[in-house]
């Protein structure tokens, strides 16, 4: 089974208020971060999030999504791994979405993302948690070739 078959089955198990998708990327958790944590970087593996150009909008960022246009606020850079960003969907609904990068050994690192059900149908978590599992096999994939 793949990483991302294996995240998915986690997560469709039960119908709770979040679920914890997570993938091992065999590189070291700061250059996994670095990458991840550039808001550049979204439309290359955050293809659920981000579907072009990302512009820098005072202390947020903007770019086109799936959804439409959509704002993004990142918490500052930090020791620890935390890349924890609020959402600002087209209704103006915010979304916080906590995400982590740990150190597992100094040469590879778990990458943890809470997806959180709000107002969202069982069937529509379901396919949010899988298109987050695209997007997590797709930053593993990119941070193991560089």
């Amino acid at each position: 089974m793949s990483d991302s078959a294996e995240q998915i089955d986690d997560v469709t198990g039960s119908a709770g208020a979040s679920r914890h998708l997570d993938i091992v990327i065999e590189r070291p958790w700061r250059r996994v971060y670095e990458f991840a944590s550039d808001p550049q970087n979204l439309p290359r593996w955050a293809a659920g999030l981000a579907g072009g150009e990302v512009q820098r909008e005072v202390s947020q960022w903007s770019m086109n999504s799936p959804m439409g246009r959509v704002l993004i606020s990142f918490v500052p850079e930090n020791e620890y791994g935390v890349m924890d960003h609020t959402v600002t969907l087209p209704s103006g609904e915010s979304v916080l979405n906590p995400l982590r990068v740990m150190e597992l050994d100094e040469s590879r690192c778990e990458v943890v993302f809470t997806l959180r059900r709000g107002t969202m149908s069982e069937s529509e978590f379901v396919e949010d948690a899988e298109a987050v599992a695209e997007d997590l096999a797709t930053l593993k994939e990119i941070c193991e070739q560089g």
